[in-house]
């Protein structure tokens, strides 16, 4: 489904986008409708090429994004299915060996089987009341944090794709769901490294695509981050070293915050090296 038939579906019959639809579901329908014009584009051998995350190729990311976004959809419309599904997770020893099971699709049936588990996603997301509490691999979240994250997710591995194949990453007002993780993440940046949350506010200021200003935290804080949405994205999704992103970082809280800033779950990244994307 293209991204104006995703669109078609959440207009009322006058016209208009249907208001009872949350935002964050119109957004993740564009950027599920963007990583699949970019995987369009691919050809059979994209499928194999390496991406900047080590020993990850293009087919393992689709891999990635369609595991979890079922499990997202699971977590959802389904939470018993979700907690069978991660008890059988823990039994086989972790998330690699359901990765491994797919590693066997070739691309054209990886590609129908990422289709699919996305249509799901969007079918629940259309419907589903946004305050609900849902399981997930650590504290429950509500619905609307969980499809946040999925388009965070989405943009995040079709930028690693992108970076693949030699295709630019364009910016879109998407973007501010995005940023807006990486600055409600900064405790668990720090929790997630074993270091203590400095304390002190941070004042992020970015300039949007389109020229609007996006600001998180106190105007009068110390320290600061300002700059492109695009790169400030890139640098808490540690798609490019933050000395790479063109921000300005002033004060100590917000330097140590951005050396380990990460929007996503799980364990600190390896992150990549400066100069490494250098034109």
């Amino acid at each position: 489904m293209c991204q104006d038939q995703w669109v078609a579906t959440l207009i009322s019959h006058n016209g208009e986008m249907d208001s009872s639809v949350d935002i964050v579901v119109v957004d993740l329908g564009q950027e599920i409708d963007a990583l699949n014009a970019l995987i369009d584009s691919m050809s059979k051998a994209d499928w194999s090429q390496p991406t900047p995350a080590p020993g990850w190729s293009v087919a393992d990311q689709v891999i990635h994004i369609g595991l979890f976004d079922r499990r997202a959809m699971w977590s959802i419309a389904d939470p018993d299915r979700f907690v069978s599904d991660l008890a059988a997770i823990s039994a086989r020893g972790g998330v690699e060996q359901i990765h491994q099971d797919e590693r066997a699709k070739s691309p054209s049936e990886l590609l129908e089987w990422w289709r699919a588990g996305s249509r799901e996603l969007m079918d629940v997301a259309r419907t589903c009341e946004m305050s609900l509490r849902c399981k997930w691999y650590g504290p429950t979240m509500s619905a609307r944090s969980m499809l946040t994250a999925r388009l965070m997710e989405a943009w995040a591995h079709a930028h690693d794709i992108a970076d693949a194949i030699g295709v630019d990453v364009v910016a879109t007002q998407r973007l501010r769901h995005v940023a807006h993780i990486g600055v409600r993440a900064m405790p668990f940046a720090f929790a997630a490294n074993r270091r203590e949350v400095p304390s002190g506010d941070v004042r992020v200021e970015l300039s949007g695509p389109e020229g609007d200003m996006w600001t998180w935290g106190s105007p009068d804080a110390s320290s600061y981050v300002r700059g492109d949405a695009l790169g400030f994205c890139q640098a808490v999704t540690q798609r490019r070293h933050v000395l790479d992103c063109g921000l300005h970082i002033h004060g100590d809280v917000a330097v140590q915050w951005m050396s380990i800033a990460q929007a996503f779950a799980g364990p600190p990244g390896g992150g990549r090296t400066q100069g490494q994307f250098a034109k």
